[in-house]
């Protein structure tokens, strides 16, 4: 565990600084580590997952001024764990353009209605949407023509589940307008999709941009179950995904790491979310890929020409390991000693303190060498199967 010095007497002379040190800025931390490469992380306590992995830890809110300054003046660039962070407050202390990505191009993603308002302008698909206020001030034949149920979102912060409401009638939306500040949420109209995919690349300082494959996510109450890769999809709608992807990048002259997920059913293909950062949906980019998407925003943020993107093998399956009820009978240690004994497993452990109900705890990512997707889904299965006998889903 680093311990903690006065910042005044450290040299300048950490390659990367991240802003956070969740789970994301661990494995970001470890990419960085494999390539010899200094890391400092800002976040609230050197116990947080990136903590264990860092040079040096600025104990410090990540959303407080003092510390991002405290880490400007540490590190040659910063990158962030997520997107939630301070435009205007980081605008007033970055002279030197020292964030990857810019403040300015992750300026239109930090939030639901910026970024809504950047995928009508580029005319991308997305599902219909209103704020809340404009939706209020519809007539009752404008709110006629959106059928129930409507998905409720968070306008900044949700995540694994969390900010998202499934509306099933007009009394419900009522119900909601009364008791909740709606000032905070957006509407979107219900997708009834098919599947749901995700596109992780990455965009350097030369516009390269490179793609992992697009992979299928499986969720359970909106939260990412499992992950099959590559996805069961054909070449029109794999290169429509890349085009979207590219001219949101383009457009913003965006550096760094991407995802996107998608909806896909009658509708065609529809943009759930933009994610200004690395993802879940390619943390099977560890050890199925000739780099990882934490490898890529290393490299990038660094000035290494990031590693073309190849799989190792013909699939991989990516689970996740979400916290369970103090009630169930097998402790984490046991669950790890057990998952680590399923051949072929690749385990990571984000190292928290706390195991509470749904929150991600870790993944294991297994390479598939099936020689066709039906055969890859159905080892998939029985793996899944295998792990949740270990370590069930609190969704189930």
């Amino acid at each position: 565990m680093n311990q903690k010095k006065n910042i005044e007497n450290i040299q300048k002379n950490y390659s990367i600084g991240i802003i956070g040190g969740g789970q994301l800025a661990l494995m970001l931390a470890e990419a960085a580590k494999n390539r010899g490469i200094k890391v400092c992380v800002q976040t609230k306590s050197s116990n947080d997952p990136a903590g264990s992995k860092a040079d040096y830890v600025i104990e410090a809110d990540p959303l407080k001024v003092k510390g991002n300054k405290d880490l400007i003046k540490e590190c040659e660039k910063i990158i962030f764990e997520n997107e939630w962070i301070k435009i205007e407050k980081l605008n007033s202390i970055d002279s030197k353009n020292i964030f990857v990505p810019s403040l300015e191009s992750i300026q239109p993603l930090v939030d639901r209605i910026s970024q809504k308002i950047l995928i009508e302008r580029l005319n991308l698909p997305s599902p219909r949407w209103k704020s809340i206020e404009e939706f209020k001030s519809l007539n009752d034949e404008e709110i006629e023509s959106w059928n129930f149920p409507l998905m409720i979102k968070s306008y900044k912060g949700g995540y694994d589940g969390k900010g998202n409401t499934k509306i099933n009638t007009r009394e419900d939306l009522n119900s909601f307008f009364v008791e909740t500040n709606s000032e905070e949420w957006i509407i979107e109209e219900w997708v009834d999709y098919k599947n749901e995919f995700a596109l992780v690349g990455s965009r350097d300082f030369d516009g390269t941009i490179r793609f992992f494959p697009i992979v299928e996510t499986f969720q359970k109450n909106n939260i990412c179950d499992w992950v099959l890769s590559p996805a069961e999809i054909d070449y029109d709608l794999k290169t429509f995904a890349k085009n979207i992807f590219s001219s949101i990048v383009n457009e913003l002259d965006y550096v760094g790491v991407m995802g996107i997920e998608f909806f896909y059913g009658d509708k065609g293909l529809l943009i759930n979310e933009i994610a200004p950062r690395t993802h879940n949906s390619a943390h099977f980019s560890i050890e199925a890929c000739s780099s990882s998407q934490f490898d890529q925003y290393v490299c990038i943020s660094s000035g290494i020409k990031p590693p073309e993107i190849k799989m190792h093998s013909q699939g991989s399956l990516m689970i996740n390991l979400l916290g369970l009820n103090k009630k169930f009978p097998l402790s984490i240690k046991k669950r790890l000693e057990l998952l680590s004994q399923i051949r072929g497993s690749n385990l990571h452990w984000y190292g928290k303190s706390k195991e509470s109900v749904g929150r991600k705890m870790a993944h294991i990512t297994f390479l598939l060498n099936e020689d066709n997707q039906s055969k890859r889904f159905v080892k998939s299965k029985e793996i899944l199967n295998k792990v949740r006998e270990i370590w069930p889903s609190p969704n189930d």
